[in-house]
């Protein structure tokens, strides 16, 4: 038998470490802005035929205290994040895993994006945000003559 118990924390941080490794290498895609690891709040992006969606996760935000703004193709969530109130009023913290302050997160919208077409709602703690294409990018048939 092996004298290696590969249940050992350090064998976590390596496995925890070559995931962060592989994610900055090779998924990332280049057009999230700040997308280090762990930045706030973690968006997912797709598209239809009709539209661009992203979808940031940010539960526990006020709505009223996000903004949605679209310039030069940059569509960018601000927003802060209130601290949460402490159950016992005073508490010393030994570790705090909850990202509290102010943010920023910047998506370079694709050219067939119309800025002119943005709806932004906030749904079950995700800020969800369609930006609608440009007719003249969308399939259409071509008659022939």
């Amino acid at each position: 038998m092996s004298d290696f118990f590969f249940g050992l924390p350090l064998f976590d941080d390596f496995e925890r470490l070559q995931r962060q490794m592989t994610n900055l290498l090779t998924g990332a895609p280049v057009s999230i802005r700040a997308g280090r690891f762990g930045a706030f709040p973690p968006i997912n992006l797709g598209s239809t035929d009709d539209s661009v969606e992203i979808v940031a996760f940010a539960p526990g935000i006020d709505p009223a205290k996000l903004e949605v703004t679209v310039d030069k193709g940059l569509l960018t969530i601000n927003g802060e994040r209130e601290a949460a109130p402490d159950a016992e009023g005073e508490s010393r913290s030994y570790a705090r895993e909850r990202f509290t302050g102010s943010f920023r997160r910047a998506v370079e919208l694709p050219r067939d994006a119309d800025p002119d077409n943005v709806r932004a709602r906030y749904v079950n703690g995700c800020l969800i945000v369609t930006v609608g294409k440009r007719e003249s990018s969308k399939p259409r048939s071509i008659a022939i003559q």
